[in-house]
């Protein structure tokens, strides 16, 4: 069975560093809004080419557009043991394409994954964040020492967004607009919350264990209905 994975959570909850890590550690894709649009536009698809339009004239991408690009990427035959998607889906509507979609691709079902940290410990968090101004991959674990990218070789920075006041209202924005995803899933048998507000290598050892939970479940959901069709 394939292993489906979502990882929710606030800006600064560390999904993206957890999702790499999981992602790596099971040899899966990591898959993101931000590299599957700078791949596409490496690539050339229209599609993406179409969203990069739209953020230089500082507008946001469509849901339709993004889940177009959505939908190639996991359409490729690396995706077939699963991945992991990080920063998809960001509306119930695209949510709801998502199920769609999985149906349609054949790709099994989803685990959802949200990673929970209190307020003011991600506003800590997020001032003293730093970025890579290359690829946007994040400097980890927060504090690290290190200047230069290990994945591209870019510089870390300061994000200029990252001051408490901007901070305070992503978060708000985040809560009224992304938040009801959180709820669209809630009740699934396989949506499971980790706690985010722990060192990084025991929030990874805890989402190992939950998602391994998940998967189990799904594993019993498998075979239940087998041994229904069986009668």
């Amino acid at each position: 069975m394939a292993l489906n994975v979502i990882m929710l959570g606030p800006p600064g909850a560390g999904k993206g560093t957890q999702a790499e890590r999981f992602a790596a550690r099971h040899a899966l894709p990591k898959i993101s809004t931000g590299e599957m649009l700078r791949d596409g536009i490496k690539r050339g698809l229209p599609l993406a080419l179409k969203a990069k339009e739209k953020i230089d004239r500082g507008e946001l991408v469509d849901d339709r557009t993004m889940i177009g690009i959505v939908r190639e990427r996991l359409s490729r035959d690396d995706t077939n043991a699963g991945f992991v998607l990080d920063g998809f889906p960001r509306t119930v509507f695209q949510g709801r394409e998502l199920d769609a979609m999985m149906e349609e691709l054949g790709k099994g079902p989803l685990i959802v994954i949200d990673i929970t940290v209190p307020e003011e410990e991600l506003v800590r968090r997020l001032a003293a964040r730093r970025v890579c101004s290359t690829c946007g991959m994040n400097a980890e674990p927060i504090g690290e020492v290190a200047s230069v990218c290990r994945r591209c070789g870019g510089t870390f920075a300061h994000r200029a967004d990252d001051d408490d006041r901007v901070v305070r209202e992503r978060l708000r924005v985040y809560a009224e607009q992304t938040k009801p995803v959180v709820d669209y899933y809630v009740g699934r048998p396989t949506f499971r919350a980790v706690n985010g507000a722990q060192p990084p290598d025991r929030v990874a050892d805890e989402l190992e264990a939950t998602i391994v939970d998940a998967a189990r479940t799904l594993v019993g959901f498998a075979l239940g209905a087998q041994g229904q069709a069986g009668r």
